[in-house]
């Protein structure tokens, strides 16, 4: 269990600490939505999450199978609906890998990319395609 503790500091502007490590992290409305965007949202962190989530079960899948990834590059583009209430409605993640990735282990690598845990955890209403690039 990891504990995440926060409070809000006014100007709809958050500041989080994680437990284990103490590292901090500070949230911001977007300007979309009464704020002032100086910082991540909340929903930009489920995006960030989603993509450093996929690049790190890569990188544990490639380690494992001797697979040099360092220098794999992605980004993860957000969109909002209001159906009814606002939410996150499409997170599309581009993974670049280097050239030098072996064509039989693209397969292996693309697989455990679609086991990460925030990923599994979108459920239906948001569309998370994955698009893979090499070189």
């Amino acid at each position: 269990m990891v504990e995440i503790t926060g409070a809000y500091e006014g100007g709809l502007r958050c500041r989080a600490r994680h437990g284990p490590s103490g590292a901090e992290q500070i949230t911001d409305a977007p300007v979309d939505n009464h704020g002032q965007g100086r910082s991540f949202s909340p929903t930009d962190l489920v995006a960030t999450a989603l993509g450093t989530c996929v690049v790190t079960v890569m990188g544990i899948v490639a380690e494992r199978h001797g697979v040099d990834i360092v220098g794999t590059t992605f980004c993860v583009t957000k969109e909002m609906v209001a159906d009814p209430k606002r939410r996150i409605g499409r997170l599309a993640l581009t993974v670049s890998l280097p050239a030098h990735v072996r064509e039989e282990k693209r397969p292996l690598l693309e697989r455990a990319a679609h086991t990460c845990p925030v990923h599994q955890s979108l459920g239906e209403r948001v569309d998370a395609p994955i698009e893979f690039i090499y070189g």
